[in-house]
């Protein structure tokens, strides 16, 4: 196939089997599906138009996927920039148009997160040309996951099927377990969590460790949909680290620290209805994190020995895994309903 851009390459995961029931959605950047579909139905909406900018704060991830989608449709770029955003990221990312702007120092990812979010708030004040992309809090992001829904739903041709991945800013696991029920495929959804976020409440716990900011959040997210999760899981750095150092010696792939935690926890659920094929999500590759992760491979714990404690309550909680069967029921403070009418406003086909 020849392609038109190299997003629309790059954007489609390679689906591995590893073992048994245990498949892989390796990605080289996953939200690369969600800004080309943003995007284009923006520019469709005439909401956005060819000398305007786009810009939101990212951890990576999100960084590229914008900047490549902008490189695609010809728009400027301005990326507030997390503290885990490498100088090899930074580099592509300006050598691709896009401003790259670091958020004023912070002493941790909480407060990192907030200034960058207070950043884009004294831009939009003064820049009427910008449009911010809000991944966070805007659905418009959930539209590019139906087509990695339909990838699954072709490759498996399957009634059941249990997904694993990040919970993040609620996109990719959410849109995707979404698409999947709307084409009567019973979907069990285990949502992957950092200790010390606030999304599923577990700020209160403190992984010293955490570098996985991209799958967890210090403020709340509209985009993530409590009621579309079937599981949770808490999960520490040096279990996740376990997942990525097994990942790549067992089986070759070099994927980032989240897919570490997904390959940990999925090891583990496949077991609990092992006559459905359970895929996780490897969001990114793994050279981000060889210093940090990787060298550190004598340290990994062989994935087999993990195990989670199941929990029925937050106070429960405590590193390095825990899980709670949360059956979909809504966040403690969210209004009943919403959630129904946000997955509604993204069936509309991209």
């Amino acid at each position: 196939m020849i392609f038109p851009h190299i997003s629309d390459a790059l954007k489609t995961p390679a689906i591995v089997h590893l073992r048994d029931n245990l498949y892989l959605a390796r990605f080289e950047s996953m939200k690369i599906y969600s800004t080309l579909a943003a995007v284009k139905e923006l520019l469709a909406r005439g909401q956005i138009g060819p000398q305007d900018t786009l810009l939101d704060s990212s951890s990576g991830i999100y960084a590229y996927a914008l900047a490549l989608a902008c490189h695609k449709y010809g728009l400027r770029c301005h990326i507030i920039a997390s503290k885990t955003v490498d100088p090899t990221l930074k580099l592509q990312l300006e050598l691709m148009g896009a401003v790259v702007e670091p958020a004023a120092s912070a002493p941790n990812l909480k407060m990192d997160q907030q200034n960058r979010v207070k950043r884009i708030e004294e831009i939009l004040r003064t820049r009427p040309d910008v449009h911010w992309m809000q991944q966070y809090h805007d659905d418009i992001h959930y539209l590019g996951y139906r087509e990695f829904a339909e990838l699954l739903a072709g490759d498996f041709n399957t009634e059941k099927i249990t997904l694993v991945g990040g919970v993040g800013s609620g996109c990719s696991t959410g849109a995707t377990a979404s698409f999947l029920r709307a084409m009567n495929i019973d979907t069990t959804l285990h949502g992957v969590q950092p200790f010390g976020s606030v999304t599923f409440n577990s700020q209160h716990v403190d992984d010293p460790d955490i570098i996985i900011a991209g799958i967890g959040s210090a403020i709340p997210f509209r985009n993530v949909h409590y009621d579309l999760y079937d599981f949770i899981h808490w999960i520490s750095f040096s279990h996740s680290r376990s997942g990525s150092v097994e990942l790549l010696k067992n089986y070759g792939v070099f994927a980032g620290l989240s897919a570490g935690s997904c390959h940990t926890v999925a090891h583990w659920c496949r077991q609990l209805d092992p006559d459905q094929p359970c895929v996780f999500i490897a969001a990114d590759l793994g050279y981000r994190y060889l210093h940090a992760v990787y060298e550190q491979y004598r340290e990994s714990a062989g994935v087999a020995s993990l195990q989670p404690t199941m929990i029925q309550s937050f106070d429960e909680m405590h590193l390095h895994w825990c899980c709670m069967h949360w059956q979909r029921r809504c966040d403690p403070g969210a209004a009943p309903g919403r959630v129904a009418t946000a997955i509604q406003a993204t069936a509309p086909a991209v």
